[in-house]
């Protein structure tokens, strides 16, 4: 916070004092002169005049008070946002983050920095929820976390339509990964099935991908035509072979790469491109029956509100769909929704044969409630895969 720059709570407890000081002036100046008022001027009258007077200055004061931080951005002067995201969009905000505020700085004279925190996506939304992550922006791994932030009264509704794209920054699928030489012989869905097969991937309660990852699995038997018995029966099979579940994304990939565990790995597309990128040279597989993995970003707007960083938390945005950030995506293995930049890598993936979304599985709404609440498809898949 700079010198001059006070939250509203801030100014009105400055607006007491000053009050608090002038009443006792004026009563000081008013025993002291007492009596010569009341010979021209009654006393009443006096301190009417007085009261509004107090009145107007105060009122100036909380308009000024209020108004000095929500413009603290367009003045001058250093600004702090918080960005909050899941764990495997950091490679790329290391590229990102530093091109905006060097923008932001020659355009408009100001500093900015960028505080962020990433982790599993569901844990970032709690966190933004209970108010210990303060999040300007959150680039969640899916829009059912970000509308979990909403349901809680910090995002406003309709933050689809504020950003283009339908608030969707970036966009991946479903990638599985093997040993050297793919021992096991793992090339389709259908393989993961296969007995002794030792599978790492997270935990769809706390983490982005491993929903994505169990949606990939469903929707590859039932968007081929099968029905939900023959869905729920793969399911099991496979999460049978999965020994542990992780929190996120980027602790499945370091049991998996680091600490040499695990037959496979199933996880997005761009972990993976990014992991070869590190001189991994592992084999990976993308089913051409996948799902569309689409990663929100979203304003919060109670917090913005609160901290003042509306205007520039919108340009930070904005920013991320331009041709220079989504290249930076692009470069780290998204898959960039920016269409020139599109065009521009379309051959750097495998092509699909079968591309569906979350709202072919009914949307997020229903797919919450069928498969991840407590007690519903995903619990009960798990109990099984115990027996």
């Amino acid at each position: 916070m700079s010198k001059w720059q006070y939250t509203p709570k801030q100014g009105m407890q400055a607006i007491a004092q000053v009050q608090h000081y002038l009443v006792n002036a004026l009563q000081a100046i008013g025993q002291w002169c007492q009596q010569p008022i009341r010979s021209w001027w009654n006393g009443r009258s006096l301190w009417r005049f007085v009261s509004v007077f107090l009145v107007g200055v105060g009122l100036s004061m909380a308009i000024a008070a209020c108004g000095s931080n929500a413009n603290s951005a367009s003045k001058g002067g250093d600004v702090k946002l918080s960005l909050v995201s899941y764990s495997v969009t950091q490679a790329a905000y290391e590229k990102i983050v530093p091109k905006f505020v060097e923008k932001w700085q020659k355009e408009h004279n100001q500093n900015v920095t960028i505080e962020q925190s990433y982790g599993g996506s569901g844990s970032q939304a709690r966190a933004v929820i209970d108010g210990s992550q303060e999040a300007d922006i959150v680039h969640l791994s899916l829009a059912l976390d970000t509308h979990k932030i909403e349901e809680a009264g910090l995002i406003e509704p309709g933050w689809e339509r504020k950003s283009p794209r339908g608030g969707i920054v970036t966009r991946s699928v479903v990638a599985i990964v093997t040993r050297p030489g793919n021992p096991r012989g793992i090339n389709t869905w259908e393989d993961l099935t296969k007995d002794g097969l030792s599978i790492i991937t997270a935990n769809p309660k706390t983490s982005g991908i491993a929903i994505w990852n169990f949606l990939a699995l469903w929707g590859s038997v039932t968007q081929k035509g099968g029905d939900e018995a023959q869905a729920r029966e793969f399911a099991t099979k496979v999460y049978k072979n999965v020994p542990v579940l992780t929190n996120n994304a980027r602790q499945a990939s370091d049991i998996f790469f680091k600490q040499g565990k695990g037959d496979v790995l199933l996880n997005y597309e761009d972990e993976v491109i990014l992991a070869q990128q590190n001189g991994e040279k592992l084999p990976s597989v993308v089913p051409d029956v996948n799902i569309s993995i689409d990663n929100p970003v979203a304003l919060v707007d109670r917090n913005v509100d609160k901290h003042g960083t509306r205007q520039i938390a919108q340009a930070f945005v904005d920013f991320l769909y331009t041709t220079e950030a989504q290249q930076e995506f692009a470069k780290l293995g998204y898959r960039p929704v920016n269409p020139s930049v599109v065009a521009e890598v379309a051959q750097n993936y495998p092509q699909l044969k079968t591309l569906f979304t979350v709202q072919d599985l009914g949307g997020w709404d229903d797919v919450q409630k069928k498969f991840f609440a407590e007690g519903a498809i995903f619990d009960q898949i798990q109990v099984a895969g115990k027996i």
